[in-house]
């Protein structure tokens, strides 16, 4: 299956995913790498993995449509079947949401519902869980839909707090399942594996 990366940063989940592709347990392969950012670590992964990428900013068209529609040409170009929100911080346009309906996954440093929303991203997420004084966090994967941080849940895993935790510390932690659930949800996917009902999805054994 190809895949399509959108990352805004350094890009570790988006590496996570190529150790998995590399190790044979993702049976895809990364096309392209789209970022919102012209100095994205995670262009410099992909261009060092010979993949393909793509600066594509609000910034250098004149509205949202405008943008999506220089998104939906790479993604065509590059016969991408489904996108990997790796540490993207940016609203993908709705166009392109519902282009790919059900076919956009993301990674969340929190338990969603909690914890999710527009500015809950890095340092900010942690730092809003612990001084909730809440002994667990984790991480989301979840579809992609008109709002963020609200599509269907797929897999979430936790992590325990402890008195010692700073936000980097934590971040620390919940990194470390991102990269382990990421790549699982996203078989999950190409394998049909997920099923979705409503407000409600998950994976069948």
């Amino acid at each position: 299956m190809n895949i399509a990366i959108f990352a805004s940063g350094r890009g570790t989940n988006f590496q996570a995913i190529l150790n998995s592709i590399n190790t044979g347990f993702l049976p895809a392969r990364v096309t392209v790498l789209i970022s919102d950012r012209s100095d994205a670590a995670a262009l410099d992964t992909a261009r060092a993995n010979n993949i393909q990428t793509s600066h594509l900013s609000q910034k250098m068209f004149p509205s949202e449509d405008a943008l999506a529609e220089a998104m939906l040409n790479v993604l065509s170009t590059q016969r991408v079947e489904l996108i990997a929100l790796a540490g993207y911080l940016k609203k993908i346009p709705t166009q392109v949401i519902r282009r790919y309906k059900n076919r956009i996954l993301n990674i969340h440093p929190a338990l969603l519902p909690f914890f999710g929303g527009a500015g809950m991203y890095g340092h900010h997420v942690h730092e809003a869980v612990i001084e909730s004084g809440m002994k667990i966090s984790g991480a989301t994967v979840h579809f992609v839909d008109e709002e963020y941080d609200h599509g269907q849940v797929i897999m979430q895993k936790t992590v325990e707090i402890s008195k010692e935790d700073t936000p980097g510390s934590l971040a620390a932690k919940v990194l470390k399942i991102e990269h382990e659930i990421f790549p699982q949800a996203i078989k999950a996917f190409i394998l049909g594996k997920i099923k979705i009902e409503g407000k409600k999805a998950w994976i069948t054994s």
